[in-house]
């Protein structure tokens, strides 16, 4: 969470007073303008506010028809949400390595593509855009959906586009931790009225009973419960407006703080797919090896305002394991490594099956940025990370 103050309570109180915290059939309608300013900010045809990120990626999923059969390509640096979504509609999740960007790697995408493929995930992570041309190209040439996972990159870009605009469906997260936050929430947006449908329709286990059922094409089948309150919708209503100015302050502070450490020789900056639309909470020190960063973050501790290295220990594949040990259900007729559909697909993990991810994620120290830094604590915190970098030369 970046900025919350008066206006989000205000907010809040709006709804409470209002005695309608539901979001159907109310008089605020909250939620509902939400997605229609969502969509519009994003610049796509639809938008749906939901509880969490991973429900809007389960969601996307359910609504591009991925279930049992299928195999759908994640990176295997991300959180493992990106992951699990795969397995919550039947499918399985193929781990591709990523590069330098620390975002997906096209040409290990493409190494990884089979007869089951139906889609790709690419994962914005820590708010640097994924390589989307290539990516997509990859896709439309094996007739593959694309999934943003724009869950660490609310607000970001990619050539002048939003991402989550830019594939077959994006999905956001406003949980505690991102750039726009009502605590907990998410949202899936699309150009594809089919894919928002049957997404509508999977989010909302009562859907048969709602007054946008009239407008559906798509049959209606048993969804489950993902839906946002008119608490959340006032919430992120509030933040939304706020969400350009982080932006801007999050760029100044990430180019002032590239300026000061540039030219140090233990590392470099990670290479962006778009450094204009980066979205500037984070800023990557590519170390020459993992034994100096190691050095590195140690010796940073806590003396640093705001700061992770990229091996948080949720973050790679490897402490996935859930996933790596094939446990992708509550029981065995409803895992997906035990559906017989599922048979003969790419579901074999192990620890050492991405070096290249490994090797950049042992290497890579993300600092984390902050909007209200002020020049004084860009001043600080740069002269750290040198003081640092001279100690453990």
């Amino acid at each position: 969470m970046f900025r919350m103050g008066q206006e989000e309570v205000e907010a809040v109180r709006r709804v409470v007073e209002s005695g309608e915290l539901f979001r159907v059939n109310n008089a605020l309608q909250e939620a509902d303008k939400f997605e229609k300013e969502w969509r519009e900010t994003i610049g796509t045809d639809y938008a749906i506010l939901l509880s969490s990120g991973t429900g809007a990626l389960i969601s996307a999923l359910a609504g591009l028809g991925v279930g049992p059969g299928d195999e759908v390509i994640v990176p295997g640096y991300t959180f493992m949400a990106s992951a699990s979504a795969v397995l919550a509609v039947g499918a399985i999740p193929v781990l591709a390595e990523i590069n330098e960007t620390m975002t997906l790697d096209p040409a290990d995408v493409e190494k990884k593509i089979s007869k089951h493929t139906k889609g790709i995930i690419p994962v914005h992570i820590c708010g640097y855009p994924a390589d989307l041309d290539s990516i997509c190209a990859i896709a439309k040439k094996h007739n593959l959906f694309v999934l943003e996972d724009a869950c660490q990159a609310d607000g970001g870009s990619y050539k002048g586009k939003r991402l989550g605009s830019i594939g077959d469906a994006g999905a956001f997260s406003f949980n505690h931790w991102k750039l726009l936050s009502a605590g907990e929430g998410g949202a899936l947006v699309t150009n594809n009225r089919k894919v928002y449908e049957r997404a509508l329709i999977y989010h909302d286990g009562g859907a048969a009973f709602r007054p946008y059922t009239g407008d559906l094409t798509e049959p209606i089948f048993m969804g489950t419960q993902m839906r946002s309150s008119d608490i959340m919708g006032a919430i992120m209503r509030v933040q939304l407006t706020r969400m350009d100015g982080i932006i801007d302050d999050l760029r100044r502070v990430k180019a002032a703080m590239k300026e000061r450490l540039a030219g140090c020789d233990l590392y470099k900056f990670a290479p962006s797919n778009d450094e204009a639309g980066d979205l500037g909470t984070t800023l990557p020190l590519q170390f020459h090896d993992a034994a100096t960063a190691r050095r590195f973050a140690d010796a940073v501790n806590d003396r640093i305002k705001g700061t992770l290295v990229a091996d948080s220990g949720k973050h790679i594949y490897y402490n996935w394991t859930p996933l790596m040990e094939h446990r992708g259900s509550h029981c065995d007729a409803t895992n997906p490594y035990m559906l017989p559909q599922n048979q003969g697909l790419n579901m074999e993990y192990s620890d050492d099956m991405l070096p290249v991810t490994v090797d950049l994620v042992n290497r890579t120290y993300h600092v984390l940025l902050h909007c209200d830094w002020t020049e004084q604590d860009i001043e600080n915190n740069a002269k750290m990370v040198l003081t640092i970098c001279d100690e453990i030369r």
